[in-house]
């Protein structure tokens, strides 16, 4: 691929203000609608469930569920027309023969026209501590990815790396926020995996910068991080398109158990390839970095 010249570094301005309104629209999002946790964080019970009566409707299950005093409970369509996925919150512990009653119940409602492909039963307990137990993941990830850039890099390039880590997550959770998708485990596996892929696209720019501040000891910070850039843009349009074609074939073929993850890791790779360059590297102009700010660091 021919060398690229393109004034990434003319858009700095314009595209930090545009992240800092995606944050703060994220964060107001996060703050007064909340997140909808799924089964392995709220605690309770998911059925998927298949009807073999096509005059079955949406509404017909819906009115039978409720019927059998499971308490909160929503049904959705899932996947096939005839696919449903119906979840409920039990205050009290599951008792034994919970599922089989519930069949009973129900064949006695609409007859013996269905069948459950999956049940999923998580006690209140059991998703406190994986939701717990995310988060912790979560942080030590983005813990110990900071001190490698602070060891692998000086403190500039550390507080820039992970201030693109903070922009990805937050406005990913933004997005699973504002079109109510599920948070489940596989969610958090997602979001685990953006963080470091978008960690790894911010090293590669990273690390030309560093090779560039010695190698151009009379050029500025503003303009070595659009050489930097354009240096490694044919190796960000690559990862980023390949990785993009395999999880839109997810999305698009996996079924709808794996619509979030998918969702959650292509939103990611496009946030963090948009992060490496306006989130990461105008805060290098911003801080000054310079050959003497390398040298200083080298020295010491």
């Amino acid at each position: 691929m021919e060398k690229t010249n393109i004034p990434f570094n003319k858009f700095y301005k314009k595209f930090n203000i545009l992240s800092l309104f995606l944050i703060l629209i994220s964060l107001i999002l996060l703050t007064f609608k909340g997140l909808n946790y799924g089964v392995d964080f709220k605690g309770g019970t998911l059925i998927e469930l298949r009807t073999l009566d096509q005059t079955l409707t949406i509404g017909d299950l819906r009115k039978s569920f409720s019927n059998l005093n499971l308490g909160d409970l929503t049904v959705k369509k899932f996947g096939k027309e005839n696919d449903y996925v119906i979840k409920f919150e039990k205050k009290q512990s599951i008792e034994e023969n919970f599922i089989e009653n519930i069949k009973k119940d129900l064949t006695n409602e609409i007859g013996n026209v269905f069948e459950f492909r999956r049940v999923e039963s998580v006690g209140p307990k059991v998703s406190d501590e994986l939701l717990k137990s995310g988060v912790i993941a979560i942080a030590l990830s983005l813990g110990a990815m900071l001190i490698y850039i602070w060891i692998r890099f000086e403190w500039q390039f550390s507080l820039g790396a992970i201030s693109a880590v903070f922009h990805d997550v937050v406005i990913t959770l933004g997005f699973f926020s504002l079109l109510g998708f599920e948070i489940n485990l596989s969610i958090v596996a997602a979001v685990l995996t953006i963080v470091g892929y978008s960690m790894n696209d911010t090293v590669v720019i990273f690390d030309r910068v560093r090779e560039n501040l010695k190698k151009y000891s009379d050029i500025k910070i503003f303009e070595i991080t659009n050489i930097s850039i354009n240096e490694t843009l044919s190796r960000t349009i690559i990862t980023s398109v390949t990785t993009l074609l395999a999880l839109l074939s997810i999305f698009i073929f996996g079924g709808a158990i794996l619509k979030g993850f998918s969702f959650a890791m292509i939103l990611g790779v496009l946030i963090g390839t948009y992060s490496s360059i306006y989130i990461a590297n105008p805060i290098l102009v911003r801080l000054n970095v310079s050959q003497k700010t390398i040298l200083k660091e080298e020295k010491e």
